[in-house]
């Protein structure tokens, strides 16, 4: 009992039931608009009949009366009195005697009334002694007689009991199916949001592999369970994004840490003079600064792609940006017999960070200058910046070995690297804040074969630039 009564309230309590309700409330009302006004108008058209009818048959006999006198009059009612299904007809003298007609009693001083009316009679023939009701219509004819004419309304009576009767029962039907179909329908909600319910319970106890099911049926409960999953295979990616971080950690500050405790446990045991000792702590603090170096890296690409950078986002040329960037690589590059091409269009407005943008360059160029050496061949670096449609498509490519097409989207994840580049020094991070800041601009990174070589493109959005309206010329 407590179960069901349990089941019952949490069926009441659901906002499907409360929206199934108040449609119901609104329907019924109105139904009951409808189907009163549909009553009423009925029985008015009724009526307007009985009226019409009345009216009609009063000005027949007033001219039967005009062109043949009381005799005739009296013979026409005295006929129509007594024909099956006869309306009310009586005609009195002046002080309201009887004469002729089927009336047999009325109320004191109906009889001396003029104009249309409600009234209780008894016909001549009937025995009992309950008065029916009738529309009559006294009419003073000339000479001082009075012709009443009338219509039983009893007919009028059970047709609007028939029609209240009908009212309602639709009400009650209407009532009863919307009850059905709310609880029905709230079933069928509720047993979905239950089954989402288990389902996330089961994925918050860690069954983190769990998705919601889709109905197929394309409702709003359906884009909520799809929104959901793709949620959760989002957050499965940034778990497992996590965990790779951490793995990588694991391996790749091993070896720094290793490093950097082995020189100062032999700094320890081995110096003896001023001189090793100084040359000890320098080389300490060199891995230090490769601890931090490392740390700062993943602390912006966390800052970038959780986007709380996006606050110190404004417009700036990116020509502009990639030029000072390049210059400050051309002595670099002029150092290790390289050679640095750039070719940058004029007017690239964007949207973003010019000091990130500049970090990404400064990482592309970076790598550009470590890897970029072709055996054998002319060594060189070329760097352009120029529109594409929507876009700015910043390219810095090398004569290089290149990266396989196979690995070119494992590279962009952090402390990746390939066995080629493992002598050099770096640790695996500048391709991935690159990709993180094109994401934080709404660009991409693409790493393309340069035949030999890599080619690195960055692809940004253009700002969009509100052109001034021209002023309207009035007309000639």
């Amino acid at each position: 009992m407590n179960a069901s009564m349990s089941a019952l309230g949490k069926l009441v309590r659901t906002t499907a039931f409360k929206l199934s309700l108040a449609y119901l409330l609104i329907f019924t009302i109105f139904a009951f608009v409808g189907l009163g006004y549909v009553a009423w108008n009925a029985q008015r058209l009724l009526t307007n009949q009985f009226v019409s009818t009345i009216e009609s048959e009063i000005n027949s006999l007033s001219d039967q009366y005009r062109f043949g006198g009381l005799r005739r009059l009296v013979n026409i009612v005295e006929r129509r009195s007594r024909a099956p299904g006869a309306m009310l007809y009586l005609v009195t003298t002046e002080a309201g005697e009887r004469v002729a007609g089927n009336v047999g009693a009325l109320p004191p001083g109906v009889i001396g009334r003029t104009g249309q009316f409600e009234t209780l009679y008894n016909r001549t023939d009937e025995t009992e002694a309950r008065p029916d009701m009738a529309i009559v219509r006294v009419y003073l004819l000339p000479g001082g007689f009075r012709l009443l004419v009338g219509r039983d309304i009893e007919e009028s009576r059970r047709l609007q009991e028939v029609i209240y009767r009908a009212f309602g029962y639709s009400l009650l039907f209407i009532v009863v199916l919307g009850c059905v179909g709310g609880w029905f329908i709230t079933r069928r909600v509720l047993k979905r949001v239950d089954d989402m319910t288990e389902i996330t319970r089961h994925i918050m106890a860690g069954d983190l592999g769990g998705r919601l099911t889709i109905a197929g049926t394309g409702d709003e409960l359906d884009r909520l369970a799809q929104n959901l999953n793709d949620m959760l295979d989002r957050m499965g990616e940034l778990m497992r994004g996590m965990q790779e971080v951490s793995d990588n950690i694991a391996h790749d500050l091993k070896t720094p840490l290793t490093r950097l405790r082995n020189k100062a446990d032999e700094a320890l045991r081995t110096a003896s003079t001023p001189d090793e000792l100084k040359s000890a702590l320098e080389a300490t603090i060199e891995e230090s600064d490769n601890l931090i170096r490392i740390f700062n890296a993943l602390l912006m690409i966390a800052r970038l792609e959780a986007g709380n950078a996006r606050d110190a986002l404004a417009d700036f040329d990116a020509a502009e940006a990639v030029r000072d960037v390049a210059e400050l690589y051309d002595a670099l590059a002029e150092e290790a017999g390289v050679s640095l091409d750039v070719s940058v269009e004029d007017d690239l407005p964007i949207h973003g960070s010019r000091e990130l943008l500049g970090q990404a360059m400064a990482n592309l160029l970076d790598n550009a200058l470590k890897y970029g050496a072709s055996t054998g061949a002319p060594q060189a670096i070329s760097v352009s910046a120029q529109r594409n449609g929507g876009e700015v498509r910043i390219v810095v490519a090398d004569r290089g070995p290149g990266i396989p097409e196979a690995e070119r989207g494992r590279v962009l994840e952090r402390f990746v690297r390939l066995e080629t580049a493992r002598s050099r020094p770096g640790f695996g991070l500048g391709l991935s804040l690159a990709a993180a800041v094109a994401r934080l601009h709404g660009g991409s990174l693409l790493l393309e074969d340069n035949e030999p070589g890599l080619r690195v493109v960055l692809a940004l959005p253009l700002k969009a630039i509100e052109l001034p309206q021209a002023p309207l010329q009035s007309a000639a």
